[in-house]
């Protein structure tokens, strides 16, 4: 069937020995469209990031640009600037014409982590080609915030898809007329656009960026560290802020977003001329999300926002970012926001889950 593979597809894939994983998956690895990813018990610090490469192997390449292993069993810290491999607990069994895409996870685009999945052959991070078999790494860089990690820890998540899945804007634009997307008019253009809101409701916070001399950042830590001690608050009244090229920042999107159940969507970048800034580095939708089925009344799109090489002045409404939407090849079991632990259903500017809410 072609589509995104939902979460009983998912185990299904597992009980067929299509996805393995020492030890096994467990439940709660499972997601309405994605499986996490865990990582193994080791992380090798590299001289840069790197692809396999046709033809050859993530571990033909660390011969080449390992510095140094770190043993993480009972936790070890990954510092900020550097860049570090870590075999992933999961390994897979494609079979042809089933391919995968990984991504982030929402919490750690939120603390600028960097991380993607590279594969043995790999020409491309984060893809994962049709019938491939062999290891799955991540390749992790902090870039704000040096960050305690323990084996086990989900950074990043893989989707499964079989054919092609994208709607094209003439069936995103039925969809929209059929079951909203977003709150007001869509603008549809290589998928669903979103823009940045910087005139939030009776406050003039919109945004955080983050601190650049900060303490390290347990990842098992839920709700506990003071968003004072590692944000800055970014205030304007005019609906306009200038981005410091290097910094990051964290903004919310003027839409709510709306996720049908037969449906995922990804977060693509907006087009470079509008700006050198990159918008995401999370990106995945689970059916359900902001959507009322699920327990959702609309959902704001959280922006991480890194700008490069010049200053550069972001105004309310400014476009920037596209939601791409893809079918399901079945209705998943389960929702994002029912009956499962989502932790950004209804959110709107909203920080990593590390952190104590702002009143």
């Amino acid at each position: 069937m072609t589509g995104v593979c939902p979460n009983q597809q998912i185990e299904a894939m597992i009980a067929r020995g299509e996805i393995t994983a020492s030890p096994e998956v467990i439940p709660a690895q499972i997601q309405p469209a994605s499986l996490d990813l865990r990582l193994g018990t080791v992380a090798y610090r590299v001289r840069a990031s790197f692809l396999a490469g046709e033809g050859r192997t993530v571990a033909e390449r660390l011969s080449e640009f390992e510095m140094h292993r770190i043993d993480i069993s009972e936790g070890a810290v990954l510092e900020k600037g550097c860049v570090y491999l870590v075999p992933l607990m999961e390994s897979l069994a494609l079979p042809q014409g089933l391919s995968a895409a990984a991504n982030a996870k929402s919490s750690t685009g939120r603390l600028d982590l960097l991380t993607r999945t590279i594969t043995d052959g790999g020409t491309e991070f984060d893809r994962v080609p049709a019938g491939y078999t062999g290891p799955l790494y991540a390749e992790i860089c902090p870039r704000s915030f040096s960050v305690l990690v323990r084996p086990g820890m989900r950074l990043n998540q893989i989707r499964f898809r079989q054919g092609q899945a994208v709607l094209s804007d003439t069936d995103l634009s039925a969809l929209h007329a059929e079951s909203p997307l977003v709150d007001g008019p869509a603008v549809i253009q290589d998928g669903l656009g979103f823009s940045v809101d910087l005139r939030l409701l009776d406050t003039d916070l919109v945004g955080y960026r983050a601190k650049p001399h900060t303490g390290v950042i347990d990842l098992d830590r839920i709700g506990e560290y003071d968003p004072q001690e590692y944000w800055e608050e970014v205030r304007t009244t005019d609906g306009r802020i200038i981005l410091d090229p290097g910094a990051f920042y964290i903004l919310v999107s003027r839409e709510a977003v709306h996720i049908p159940p037969m449906y995922a969507a990804e977060m693509a970048p907006y087009l470079a001329m509008v700006g050198e800034f990159r918008v995401h580095y999370a990106g995945f939708f689970d059916p359900g999300f902001g959507h009322a089925a699920a327990g959702g009344e609309g959902s704001r799109g959280v922006l991480e926002v890194r700008c490069h090489e010049a200053p550069f002045v972001l105004e309310h409404g400014q476009v920037v970012g596209r939601l791409v939407y893809e079918r399901m090849s079945e209705m998943p079991t389960q929702l994002y926001g029912a009956g499962i632990a989502s932790n950004y259903q209804g959110q709107g500017l909203k920080l990593s889950k590390h952190f104590k809410a702002v009143t």
